[in-house]
């Protein structure tokens, strides 16, 4: 059968649904709604005439034609995208969309030192940015790259160093030391209060400390369990207890005497900031033009 314009549109909706088995991440890759996508593929079904999608309440999958479809014209439709993509090679502003889940730490460290000059030289590119600490299978979920901590980069990404690597370190408010002493070992935070770490996988953090060849990871107490910094912060300031953090966090707040450091000489190194992106699939243009200005711009060291 021939094929019409409209299939053209409804083929790409079909393999963004094929994907993510979601009519709503489908949608949010493609900036459309999950009734629209619902329509256009019941629109594809019946000119086909063949049934491409199972549908229930709790799940999409692909029936045996869907599946030779979706093999047979993923390819072309890759290679269509590829070659759009080059085009920015050819324009005098480069244009696009990229969608970038990001940690919270890496807002206000990273991104935010670095956009304002790219929002003045690429104006034609927009950026859709999802800010979370929970981990993500940025493929399944329809994002083009992600930004972590490097030590939590999943390993069958390509992933680059955006920033230099930092101490983690313990620090609390004057008021709160005047109070319940001043830990000397990290095993006497195990009588001090702590703000226990919910990290991106609901784990529980253990706080890690390094001095010379010696370890320690101590399940701390407390009666506060948070996973977002900036509420960590409001936290720590108002003496509620003692904070696990990255030290560049809470730089301004150590220059102005807000927060000290205790521990220090246990403070344990980690890896800063990494991009990464699918091995399989074309860096586009704007989130490589963003990689390159973070790192001509260094705002945490490189």
């Amino acid at each position: 059968m021939p094929v019409d314009r409209s299939d053209l549109a409804d083929f790409t909706y079909f393999l963004a649904i094929a994907k993510h088995r979601s009519f709503r991440r489908a949608g949010t890759e493609l900036g459309v709604s999950a009734s629209a996508l619902s329509h256009s593929l019941k629109g594809l079904e019946a000119r086909l005439g063949v049934r491409l999608l199972n549908r229930t309440n709790r799940s999409v999958t692909l029936t045996t034609a869907g599946e030779q479809l979706r093999d047979a014209i993923s390819q072309p439709f890759d290679a269509i995208g590829h070659a759009v993509e080059a085009l920015n090679n050819f324009r005098d502003t480069p244009s696009g969309r990229i969608r970038l889940n990001v940690m919270q730490d890496a807002v206000p460290l990273l991104l935010g030192p670095v956009m304002p000059t790219f929002v003045d030289r690429y104006p034609d590119v927009d950026i859709d940015l999802v800010v979370s600490n929970r981990m993500v299978d940025v493929v399944e979920e329809g994002f083009d790259a992600g930004i972590r901590y490097g030590g939590t980069v999943p390993q069958d990404m390509i992933a680059s160093r955006l920033s230099a690597d930092f101490r983690w370190v313990v620090a609390a408010s004057p008021a709160y030391l005047e109070r319940f002493s001043v830990p000397t070992h990290p095993d006497d935070l195990r009588n001090h209060r702590c703000l226990r770490l919910r990290l991106g996988n609901d784990r529980i953090y253990h706080w890690e400390f390094d001095k010379g060849p010696e370890h320690i990871e101590i399940d701390v107490p407390g009666s506060i369990t948070i996973d977002e910094s900036g509420a960590a912060m409001a936290f720590v300031r108002g003496g509620v207890g003692l904070l696990f953090v990255a030290e560049p966090l809470i730089m301004p707040q150590l220059a102005s005497g807000e927060l000290k450091l205790v521990l220090e000489d246990w403070a344990t190194p980690g890896p800063g900031f990494y991009m990464y992106h699918p091995s399989r699939r074309q860096i586009p243009t704007g989130l490589r033009l963003l990689s390159e200005l973070i790192r001509e711009l260094r705002p945490m060291g490189l």
